[in-house]
């Protein structure tokens, strides 16, 4: 199976401690975001977890473990997706310098392999200060410092949620027009640089040249990093766009205290900050405790690899 740590939250940037607390447990609680009374136990097994994938704006806490993450690296295998902007502190009030995330990136590929991280660019919005021309300027300049660090990125442009267009006055769609001038642009820069561009939930108008829609955390992406084949059960995906297998995620909503204002997985910084207070490190769950009226069901769990080689990996 995929256990997935990074749909609702940063688990890496800002639950680190509690994260080795639960690998050395060997187990964590999740409970349903919509039915809180549900909870369900996964096992943190590599007999049963194939790969943990994580999706972050900053590793480094996890990366300064670094005993830590030697042992979790060790047992596991891991997939990282590592978010990279141009946006300053009016969007990303507690991003860290995009500078300072570059090199994280850098430091983390050298540890696990370029194969095991992905450069996110994403999400893309179009503004005065933001505009086509300057995404450009800066996907280039970011696009060559990560030359060799990864082989692929992931673009995706702004989707208006509710949650983004509350905490996210103005912000407008990106019109087909931009969409194109910006993925045409990004194609040939990514080449330039040996990257793969990757469609997030986008329309297949856009696929070209080094352009594919077959998703960021699909299947192949993730036979690629493991060096081996997977049997993935079938499963409607959660958006028909979307062909990454998302599944399992450890996170929980209304976690993350980036405070990005495109964010979707936040409804508030209060509620941000509520969430945060009640957090323990050495619980199982990653907000509060256990309730009275919890039913915990065990995950259902089983190794997806069926042994085969990839070939690709054979000739490294």
């Amino acid at each position: 199976m995929i256990l997935n740590t990074g749909s609702r939250t940063d688990i890496p940037a800002y639950y680190s401690e509690w994260f080795y607390n639960r690998i050395r447990e060997g187990y964590v609680l999740v409970r349903n975001p919509y039915f809180p009374a549900q909870v369900t136990r996964y096992r943190l097994n590599p007999e049963v977890v194939d790969i943990m994938v994580f999706c972050t704006k900053n590793p480094m806490p996890m990366l300064d473990k670094d005993a830590l993450f030697r042992d979790l690296t060790a047992v596991f295998d891991t997939f990282w997706f590592v978010t990279i902007t141009p946006y300053g502190t009016d969007i990303e009030p507690y991003v860290p310098p995009k500078e300072q995330v570059i090199q994280s990136l850098q430091a983390l590929s050298a540890l696990v392999g370029k194969r095991r991280v992905s450069w996110r660019y994403d999400p893309v919005f179009v503004t005065e200060k933001y505009s086509v021309g300057e995404h450009i300027i800066q996907f280039r300049a970011m696009a060559e410092a990560l030359a060799g660090y990864t082989d692929q990125c992931v673009i995706s442009f702004i989707d208006l949620y509710e949650k983004t267009k509350k905490n996210f006055r103005g912000v407008r769609s990106v019109i087909g027009e931009e969409q194109e001038q910006l993925t045409a642009a990004f194609a040939e820069i990514a080449k330039d640089a040996g990257l793969q561009i990757h469609l997030c939930c986008e329309n297949e108008r856009l696929v070209r040249a080094n352009v594919d829609a077959d998703g960021c955390m699909s299947k192949a992406v993730l036979e690629s990093a493991l060096g081996c084949k997977l049997d993935v059960p079938q499963k409607k995906a959660a958006r028909k766009e979307c062909a990454c297998l998302l599944g399992a995620d450890i996170g929980a909503y209304n976690t993350c205290g980036h405070g990005c204002l495109y964010c979707y997985a936040n409804y508030d910084m209060a509620t941000v900050a509520a969430n945060r207070k009640n957090h323990n490190p050495s619980s199982p769950f990653l907000t509060g405790g256990a309730r009275a009226d919890d039913v915990v069901k065990d995950a259902v769990q089983k190794s997806w690899k069926n042994g085969q080689l990839d070939l690709f990996d054979l000739y490294e």
